[in-house]
């Protein structure tokens, strides 16, 4: 049986990731942080699956022992401090926890006996491209990242990348673009819209003109297993997306048809009171990801389209507040 170990395992895509590994058969192990405050709920139906290590990855001690601990085949990394918008009040803080804790990851890897045998597979991100890529954008493209947080992941990259060049360092950059089908947050665009919709309120998208390209959690995720699966030495780095944008303007159609929402009473060009503000020649018009090398090289394609994915997250959301 192999074994994995995710960073990030309590958040969104890893707990996610925690149980398609334990369903294919994986002996699975999860890093949490120490503190009192954190979130086990997305990992409760697979508690006793799943062995969970207390670990400060910022620290290197600490992660170095949590690796040698459970001595894993594969490093699933994806803890990460996400909403661009706070990384401008909080850079410093962004900087250690996506970038100094890579470098730990790494490092405490690369010191497990016959580490040449074991993969990294570390989550990066398309905003590391920056607001000037050409659309859709390829993994050769230039990195220009235009919010601390984009810095942050594109150091931790360009990091990743020297070690897999310099230590012989196995190695899988995995740039996502934006993912969907949360349970447990509302923060992100798509939930935020739903939720909203769904309770009647007025939603706010303050850039209507903005285009993104989605995929649901579960590619992601597939996405993740099939190519660490198929990984190869050395170091590979990857686009994960659709290759398919949509407005923001016409995602919140999209989801007002969906939900049977009035479309009149969306608040286009405006955002939420008290949004932390992003400084605008730092946003990033288009994002759209080329993702023709993981379907040559991996054969993955998502299998969710947008409308099937949204309704599938809208139903999740109702039965939700229903429930409660």
């Amino acid at each position: 049986m192999s074994s994995a170990l995710i960073t990030g395992v309590t958040g969104f895509v890893g707990s996610h990731l925690a149980k398609e590994l334990i369903r294919r058969g994986y002996k699975v192990s999860g890093v949490i942080r120490p503190c009192s405050s954190r979130d086990l709920r997305p990992l409760s139906d697979i508690r006793e699956s799943i062995t969970l290590l207390t670990a400060d990855i910022v620290n290197y001690t600490s992660i170095a022992n949590a690796l040698r601990s459970t001595n894993p085949d594969v490093v699933f990394h994806l803890a990460a401090l996400t909403p661009v918008r706070y990384s401008f009040e909080h850079p410093f803080q962004y900087e250690q926890f996506n970038y100094l804790a890579t470098m730990n990851i790494c490092h405490g890897l690369l010191e497990l006996p016959d580490f040449k045998k074991r993969f990294l597979l570390a989550a990066s991100t398309a905003e590391v491209y920056g607001p000037e890529a050409k659309t859709p954008t390829t993994e050769d493209s230039p990195l220009n990242p235009s919010s601390p947080y984009a810095v942050s992941k594109a150091a931790a990259d360009m990091y990743l990348r020297m070690a897999s060049l310099v230590y012989d360092l196995n190695c899988v950059v995995m740039r996502p673009t934006n993912t969907y089908g949360r349970k447990h947050e509302t923060g992100f665009i798509i939930e935020y819209l739903i939720t909203s919709m769904l309770k009647g309120e007025r939603p706010y998208v303050g850039a209507p003109d903005s285009v993104r390209d989605y995929i649901y959690v579960d590619d992601h995720v597939r996405a993740y297993v099939e190519t660490m699966e198929k990984s190869r030495v050395g170091l590979h780095v990857y686009n994960t997306a659709s290759g398919v944008g949509v407005s923001n303007h016409k995602l919140a159609e999209k989801i007002a048809t969906i939900t049977g929402y009035d479309q009149n009473h969306i608040m286009y060009g405006s955002y939420p009171p008290g949004y932390p503000l992003r400084p605008i020649v730092s946003d990033q018009p288009k994002i759209v990801l080329d993702p023709e090398r993981i379907r040559r090289e991996v054969g993955w394609v998502p299998k969710t389209t947008l409308d099937e994915g949204l309704k599938k997250t809208v139903d999740y959301w109702k039965r939700r507040m229903h429930e409660a």
